[in-house]
């Protein structure tokens, strides 16, 4: 007897990435016309929109007479979009901003007229433990992954949620291909073999690819694809199908973590340190425009909609081509663009609400010194009371020396830091028993070659590394061979900020922190909560570098957003998204460069996960940045010291 096959036609659309937004567009007018005439002729039974609506609203805006026919087929459910406004990388996001995709893509998805959704993550890198219960409150009890998947079924209880793991991926592309039926027929068979020992009955065959038109005769290729298949009867339908037909299977098999396993699919996990100018963008804006929303709410939300405009530029920067770096050098100047975009409204709005409330906030301006507040830069310029006032204009007399302010109250040190014997010490001043750190740990610079892409870090076999030197510790700088860095010292935390002109390609630049024992496991933060990893210290990823096609080295890195501690010691940072575990130490990605997006050579990873496009722009040379704290606490009160370094954006 033959195993029904539910097939679902769709394209993965990626609004930016080897190509430009425009450049994408046009494409994307062209295959979402050829969408529409299939369906209007009723050449197939339905089409899925990939789970994002901005896409959709990109074609809108140039083709603004498709409406009525767009919300005619969503009502005969032939056309299936949202829940999300873009399909976001699920690490370098945080909850607040996923909470907004969702509210802004099933607003607009219901305006639309669609009423079914599933979680649809069919192509970011690995899936966090923590979205399934976001789909959840926002009342989606399904979900579709690829991923990070590694041994699981077709079939699980995703944290909670109903959820199917597409055994060999979204890109079916085949029935595009040059080939005979025979030859469609054989290779159908192969794959829908592999997913038959993942499944039961049923099996789920996504039909499409990436920025991938639907072929006009597919329902005849697929006819006679069925007549050679022995085992197998593929029937047009949709996802919803599906998930109906199996639902009697997803609790035979549970999964309660995030799923990063690379043993099947490649996780491309390289991608949260390539350009870490992004992130560090990302952090800035999420965290100003989480700040400028709050306060708003606060006195009456006068700026609701700037505020969804602004979170709709901060999500379709976060799309996973986009906030993982791995597009052109024009996609990303198009990115900072909008992230500054974002910085000028957020301000805006804060400085507009400061002004009229007359509180105070972390950062001022001002022309006059304030009490326990400290200067950090100056500018001449003029006072925001005139520059805000729309009854006023500027004019040369009001111009003057602006100073920047950042609250600076009195504090008895709890931590510090010397240098002895060339090397960095760090210790709390009183000994806590409840942590293998009392005594304190040491920190060094470190720096590796990297012979990979904006994908995956690429591993050299002998790479023993270079350590920087340190030459002095005065007057708060730390002089090393490789930068020099300022030192701040907090009540409980030291503070680091490195600024540096690059002049080096294709490295990997970490800073160290050496502990007392193995590092076996870790706490990470993860759309705002605290998550827990194991590791084996002992692993070394250059020794297990591929030899053969189709593999992912497994590493010791993983992504992290504000925060990663262990052994009681913890590390707050301003963008850095990426650490290592090795042996005793913990190891936090300050700088990754690359110049191609995807390295056919690459050694970590044996083969191509995109175009091998160059990219100047993916070294980063020039000034770079590194912001990241320290100091001696335990997961349980993270969030203290998440607040030392983002403030609630106001003081009464």
């Amino acid at each position: 007897m033959k195993k029904t096959v539910i097939a679902y036609l769709h394209t993965h659309w990626d609004r930016e990435w080897y190509r430009e937004f425009e450049v994408f567009r046009l494409r994307l007018l062209k295959v979402f016309d050829n969408v529409l005439n299939i369906l209007e002729n009723n050449k197939i039974p339905s089409f899925y929109f990939d789970g994002q609506v901005s896409a959709l609203l990109d074609y809108l805006e140039i083709r603004p007479e498709k409406e009525n026919l767009i919300r005619k087929f969503i009502a005969e459910k032939k056309l299936y979009i949202g829940p999300c406004y873009t399909l976001v990388d699920e690490f370098l996001t945080d909850k607040t901003v996923f909470k907004k995709n969702l509210e802004i893509g099933l607003k607009i998805s219901k305006e639309f007229g669609c009423t079914d959704f599933i979680g649809y993550l069919a192509d970011t890198f690995g899936h966090s433990q923590n979205i399934p219960k976001i789909f959840k409150e926002f009342g989606i009890d399904k979900c579709v992954v690829w991923r990070g998947c590694g041994d699981i079924p077709s079939e699980f209880t995703f944290n909670g949620i109903n959820t199917v793991n597409l055994i060999r991926g979204y890109f079916m592309d085949i029935f595009s291909a040059s080939m005979t039926i025979e030859k469609k027929a054989e290779w159908l068979k192969g794959n829908l073999d592999k997913i038959a020992e993942k499944s039961g009955n049923y099996l789920l065959l996504p039909i499409g690819a990436d920025h991938l038109g639907v072929e006009p005769d597919i329902t005849d290729q697929i006819e006679k694809v069925n007549s050679l298949l022995e085992d197998y009867e593929i029937k047009l339908s949709n996802p919803f199908e599906y998930f109906e037909l199996v639902k009697a299977n997803f609790k035979q098999f549970e999964w309660n973590d995030e799923l990063r396993d690379n043993s099947k699919t490649f996780i491309l996990q390289g991608s949260y340190s390539a350009r870490l100018k992004l992130k560090q963008y990302n952090v800035k804006c999420t965290y100003l425009l989480e700040q400028a929303d709050k306060l708003q709410k606060e006195y009456g939300e006068e700026y609701n909609s700037i505020i969804e405009y602004a979170y709709k530029l901060l999500l379709k920067n976060q799309a996973h081509d986009g906030i993982c770096g791995c597009s052109t050098d024009l996609v990303h100047k198009e990115n900072i663009t909008r992230y500054e975009k974002i910085i000028q409204i957020a301000n805006t709005i804060i400085e507009e609400l400061r002004l009229k409330y007359n509180f105070k906030t972390p950062i001022m301006q001002s022309k006059d010194l304030l009490p326990e507040y400290k200067v950090i830069s100056k500018h001449f310029g003029v006072e925001n009371s005139i520059l805000y006032d729309t009854q006023k204009i500027p004019i040369t007399e009001d111009f003057t020396d602006i100073y920047t302010l950042k609250y600076s109250p009195a504090f008895k040190p709890q931590i510090k830091i010397e240098v002895k014997n060339g090397k960095i010490n760090i210790a709390p001043l009183q000994k806590d028993k409840n942590t293998t750190c009392s005594g304190g740990i040491s920190m060094e610079f470190v720096r590796f070659k990297d012979e990979g892409d904006t994908y995956n870090f690429g591993a050299v076999a002998d790479d023993i590394g270079e350590k920087a030197e340190i030459y002095s510790f005065k007057n708060n700088i730390l002089k090393t061979s490789f930068f020099d860095v300022q030192v701040e010292l907090c009540e409980d935390l030291i503070n680091f900020k490195i600024e540096w002109d690059n002049k080096l390609k294709n490295k990997l630049w970490q800073v160290k922190f050496n502990l007392k024992s193995p590092v076996t496991e870790t706490f990470s933060e993860d759309m705002n909560t605290v998550i827990r990893r194991e590791f084996d210290p002992n692993y070394d990823m250059r020794k297990h570098l591929p030899k053969v096609r189709g593999i992912e080295v497994k590493t010791n890195f993983a992504p992290m957003q504000r925060y990663v501690g262990a052994q009681g010691f913890g590390i707050i940072t301003k963008g850095l998204t990426e650490y290592e575990v090795k042996e005793k130490s913990l190891l936090v990605t300050l700088l990754r460069s690359s110049g191609i997006i995807s390295n056919p050579k690459n050694p970590s990873r044996s083969t191509p996960a995109g175009p091998p496009i160059e990219v100047a722009g993916a070294q980063q040379l020039g000034l770079n940045t590194a912001e990241f704290s320290v100091g001696f606490f335990t997961p349980e009160n993270y969030q203290k010291y998440i607040d030392k370094l983002f403030p609630i954006y106001k003081y009464l």
